[in-house]
């Protein structure tokens, strides 16, 4: 099928050619990268959204935080704040973003910051001394020299069958890959082959110095609201299924494959709930919802009826070669 978003291609070489000389303004020293004695990991991507930095954020902070201490910088995007701030645990989403406050929820005693210049950001955690820096949503961000790059491509949306902006969904052009230190496809089917790996790495064709992962999402077997849990597969169609995220389909699918068929109301990414729509939620019975958007919602339902299923990402291979880089990386530096 033909897709109408091909007709802006000349506008995607305009696009693309100004982030092209951008890049090159910063890989030759024109322009400078800030570079900080302390490990920063940049988590990031080359396309708009959907490719699981959430929860690769979440596994850093899993694998780290019991022997550092642990700082998290991120835009805070669609928040109504403006500059600098840290996150408490029961802030408000409109002052620090979801997903900021879904990680002080989960680690409260992790210095966890927003501010849209990065720069400024990593300057004032400085402040609180923390022993590692993780840049969520940063890959872009060329002011900061990120010490540790990690980009992450979706299955099924891989950014080298993508277009540049507005053509595509490609903040810059590809040859950006060129600058991870690893690269991570996300959100894989649990039973991928080796053989589609290996077209797969084809497809990308990594640097020397790149090696790729392959992940997946592994759902939780219990839902769970402020008060009480219970097993995903004892839910009914008294739930109702809503999703403020960029991709739902992977979420669907999981459902879907335990014979959980709910009805489904979907809003944009990052989506602030208008009153008329919290009015119209509040008359469903039980509702599920992402992490994300439970953190938009938990001050708006009653919380009775509000659960969420938790996720976290696996890898198929070589987990254990990924966290023994990141740990090699924080230990040299």
């Amino acid at each position: 099928m033909f897709n109408p978003r091909k007709l802006l291609y000349p506008f995607s070489l305009l696009y693309g050619g100004v982030t092209a000389v951008r890049n090159y303004l910063y890989d030759h020293s024109f322009l400078k990268s800030q570079e900080y004695s302390l490990p920063l990991i940049t988590i990031g991507n080359l396309s708009v959204g959907g490719t699981g930095k959430s929860p690769m954020t979440e596994y850093l902070l899993n694998l780290l935080h019991k022997n550092y201490k642990l700082a998290t910088l991120s835009r805070g995007y669609k928040r109504s704040s403006k500059g600098f701030q840290l996150v408490e645990v029961n802030d408000e989403v409109s002052k620090s973003g979801d997903e900021p406050l879904q990680f002080k929820n989960k680690f409260p005693d992790m210095l966890v910051a927003v501010d849209a210049n990065r720069r400024k950001g990593i300057e004032k955690l400085l402040k609180f001394h923390p022993d590692v820096i993780i840049l969520d949503d940063a890959f872009q961000h060329r002011k900061v020299k990120g010490g540790f790059q990690i980009l992450l491509t979706a299955y099924g949306d891989l950014y080298k069958k993508d277009l540049v902006l507005p053509a595509g969904n490609l903040r810059e052009p590809k040859t950006g890959a060129s600058r991870a230190d690893m690269i991570v496809v996300t959100k894989c089917p649990q039973n991928l082959s080796e053989e589609e790996m290996l077209e797969i790495t084809d497809l990308l064709k990594p640097e020397v110095h790149q090696k790729i992962y392959f992940s997946y999402i592994n759902y939780s077997e219990e839902i769970i609201s402020e008060k009480e849990k219970m097993k995903l597969a004892e839910i009914d169609s008294s739930f109702t299924l809503v999703t403020g995220i960029s991709n739902p389909k992977p979420l669907l699918d999981h459902l879907h494959s335990k014979n959980i068929h709910l009805k489904h109301l979907k809003f944009p990414d990052h989506h602030n709930f208008s009153e008329k729509e919290i009015e119209i939620l509040n008359t469903k019975r039980s509702i599920l919802t992402t992490e994300k958007d439970y953190m938009r919602l938990r001050k708006r339902l009653d919380t009775d009826k509000l659960f969420y299923l938790p996720i976290e990402i696996s890898f198929l291979k070589e987990g254990n070669n990924f966290d023994r880089r990141i740990l090699d990386f924080i230990q040299k530096k």
